[in-house]
């Protein structure tokens, strides 16, 4: 198995955190809200037989520096500002979830910046999204209690997203939502404003959209995604759930090294 590799890179908006794996074209892997680089434990060292594949923390995720604003377009001043640190003119791109909004925003502030571009999982944000979200109760916030017992709320809330007997990705996924403290809706926030639907036609990078069929989230939407790029390609992960990198890390690998190569 190849060996991860961590570091922090300094850049004007904070030090960012970053994991790494493999050498070659670098590709750089953007997480989904509330998670941090360790959504793709899996996927680095095998992504990395091909490709330089680097996993960071978003600015005010994991261990990166919390940006003066939460906001899309923050989260991707920090994604170029990372490339700029570690030396790297161009990179392909891939986000899960909000991880591919972000991508999104990168790949339409700095079209030159970013080869291909796969979008995992990735809601579209349009206006009537917008609306809807408004009033949509707390996905991941949960107050705190003296008995403890708001940890058994979190996990209850998002266990059956999860697969069964599968406790081990759950509990990833509290440890990583129970770090971002009271900004752990900071993400689906800043995804609730984003204006996608002024953003996507400025993206001049090929695109693929990764489904995952029992996605509830964002499933029903890969349509509308797809459609907003030209010749996007589309893939369907059969069985796949919001833990896709984890759980499908496996066929999602070999579904993006083929694209990007």
């Amino acid at each position: 198995m190849r060996r991860i590799r961590f570091g922090y890179a300094d850049t004007s908006l904070g030090q960012l955190h970053y994991a790494e794996c493999g050498s070659g074209e670098p590709v750089v892997l953007l997480h989904q809200t509330p998670r941090s680089w360790d959504e793709y434990r899996e996927v680095l060292p095998l992504l990395g037989a091909t490709h330089r594949a680097i996993a960071m923390d978003t600015a005010g995720f994991g261990n990166s520096a919390p940006p003066a604003e939460h906001g899309i377009e923050h989260y991707a001043a920090a994604v170029l500002e990372l490339l700029d640190a570690l030396g790297l003119e161009k990179v392909s791109l891939v986000g899960h979830h909000t991880g591919g909004v972000v991508a999104i925003e990168v790949a339409a502030s700095a079209p030159e910046r970013v080869d291909r571009l796969v979008l995992s999982s990735t809601p579209w944000v349009d206006a009537a999204s917008r609306e809807a979200r408004v009033d949509r109760p707390p996905i991941d916030h949960v107050p705190v209690s003296e008995d403890g017992s708001h940890l058994r709320t979190l996990w209850q809330r998002r266990q059956g997203f999860y697969p069964e007997r599968r406790l081990d990705l759950l509990t990833r996924f509290v440890r990583d939502a129970l770090t971002l403290g009271d900004d752990v809706e900071a993400g689906h926030h800043a995804v609730g404003r984003y204006r996608m639907e002024e953003r996507a036609g400025e993206v001049r990078a090929p695109v693929l959209c990764l489904g995952a069929s029992a996605d509830p989230h964002t499933f029903p939407q890969l349509g509308a995604l797809s459609s907003r790029f030209n010749a996007a390609e589309v893939v369907i992960v059969e069985g796949g759930m919001v833990p896709l990198m984890e759980e499908h890390a496996g066929e999602v690998v070999r579904v993006i090294a083929r694209f990007l190569t």
